[in-house]
């Protein structure tokens, strides 16, 4: 047998049948379904008199429109109060598994399906959510679809879709201290762009991705999205088999066994052939902070804002006077020179526990700056909530002048009542700074927990060390 690529093995497994037009029909293992992108998908069922082929393989959260704040007082916004009962009333139509707002393990989907062992190496995991990429951490092929494609997976189990290409992206030596997976993520991005991984799977592997915990590796696939890439993966392993065993739904006894002899297959054989192959220096990798109004616009902590007429391209030109004008910034100014108004920890990039403790950490005896009006701290679910508050790092958060919340999706996109103001600056943990993502006429800079926190009690983007 020729030696094959994490991708392939996934993507074979899932195979049922490649059509007329090269395009291959998937078996789809998991759905992921928010209040957003469902509604039309469930009309689309009733309209057809169908039913879920699988009712058993969905799993439903609202995350999006949720109130992180006050949250027994319900949904104040009409639009965003009727798409989260318009959620429940489907799901209890078609009996399927819902995490309701009252439940303690309501959360961001790409958290609560990891976190409840509902991810599964192995797994072809959808959600009507780009950043269902995260899931690929776990070995497994996980990716965003469109509202069509819901209504299709919800009626058939199957997806037609093209066989993507392949790209490896090494990361190999140790990375420094206070620089996160996030900064990997954000350093890859820098190099190839947002659209330099189009039509690929991305493969993280090396030295430093090995040595990363779980929810490292889950910003890392959650980002990759953000370089272009369809889906994100890191082959299993022993940090893979010990972050499951304690999960609710993972299997147990004999099935895990059977299953754990399945997964420690989920890794590319030896001599696989990739399309691509980048090799990122760790060491040489130091915290990121976007300047700009993408992904791509975005340097280390050492660097100045771009000057538009040192690029020669007149396209990216003009895209950096735009992204200048929007962000309110001058040429030349030090990113450690850019004061905020707003910090925002959370997203299904970092609202882990881990991104608490550390951020928790950082703050702890400390207070946030006088030029800060508000700092939020969003956890990615009730359990996340709950496990934080035994620890006392909602009360340090809150001594440090931190807002602590319900969980949801938050100022990441500004569904909800939490939103940037036209002109205010925000340190984000999220996962996207195009124009209005926070709010209308707000301004984002992505960076990791421990940027966010440090930023908070600075006042402006500093080394962690120094505060």
């Amino acid at each position: 047998m020729n030696p094959n690529t994490l991708f392939e093995k996934l993507w074979s497994r899932h195979a049922v049948t490649d059509t007329e037009d090269g395009q291959t029909l998937l078996y789809i293992d998991l759905h992921l379904i928010n209040e957003v992108t469902s509604p039309q998908a469930f009309d689309g069922l009733r309209s057809h008199g169908l039913t879920p082929w699988r009712a058993a393989s969905v799993l439903a959260t609202a995350d999006h429109n949720v109130p992180t704040k006050d949250r027994h007082k319900g949904i104040s916004d009409d639009i965003a109060r009727r798409q989260v009962e318009t959620l429940e009333r489907n799901c209890a139509q078609f009996n399927l598994t819902l995490f309701d707002m009252g439940d303690q393990r309501q959360g961001i989907l790409h958290v609560i399906g990891p976190e409840q062992g509902f991810t599964l190496p192995g797994m072809s995991i959808v959600c009507g959510d780009s950043h269902t990429t995260t899931h690929g951490a776990f070995a497994a092929l996980a990716f965003g679809i469109g509202t069509s494609e819901i209504e299709h997976v919800l009626a058939t189990q199957c997806l037609s879709m093209k066989k993507l290409k392949t790209m490896r992206v090494s990361v190999d030596g140790k990375l420094n201290q206070h620089v996160a997976s996030k900064d990997v993520a954000l350093a890859l991005i820098a190099g190839i762009g947002t659209a330099g991984a189009t039509g690929f799977a991305i493969e993280f592997a090396g030295s430093a991705v090995e040595a990363m915990t779980m929810e490292a590796r889950m910003t890392l696939c959650n980002l990759a999205i953000e370089a272009g890439a369809r889906c994100a993966m890191v082959a299993f392993d022993d940090t893979t088999c010990a972050y499951l065993r304690s999960k609710p739904m993972a299997p147990t006894g004999r099935a895990w066994e059977a299953a754990e002899r399945y997964w420690r297959t989920l890794h590319s054989d030896a001599g696989a052939i990739f399309d691509v192959h980048i090799e990122l220096d760790a060491e040489a990798i130091l915290p990121h902070v976007t300047w700009g109004t993408s992904p791509e616009m975005v340097l280390d902590l050492e660097g100045r804002v771009p000057f538009p007429d040192e690029e020669a391209d007149p396209v990216k030109r003009q895209g950096i006077e735009r992204a200048l004008e929007y962000m309110g910034l001058l040429p030349g100014t030090a990113i450690r020179d850019i004061y905020l108004d707003k910090v925002f920890i959370g997203s299904c990039t970092n609202s882990r526990i881990e991104d608490l403790r550390l951020a928790a950490a950082i703050v702890e005896g400390k207070t946030i700056a006088r030029n800060i009006k508000q700092a939020l701290v969003v956890p990615g679910s009730g359990l996340i909530k709950q496990q934080a508050e035994s620890e006392g790092l909602d009360a340090i958060f809150i001594r440090a002048g931190f807002e602590w919340r319900d969980a949801g999706c938050s100022m990441c996109l500004g569904m909800n009542e939490d939103r940037l103001q036209a002109g205010e600056r925000c340190a984000s943990t999220s996962n996207r700074n195009f124009e209005g993502r926070q709010g209308p006429g707000g301004r984002t800079h992505l960076v990791s927990p421990a940027m966010a926190a440090a930023a908070a009690i600075a006042g402006h983007f500093t080394h962690v060390q120094e505060v």
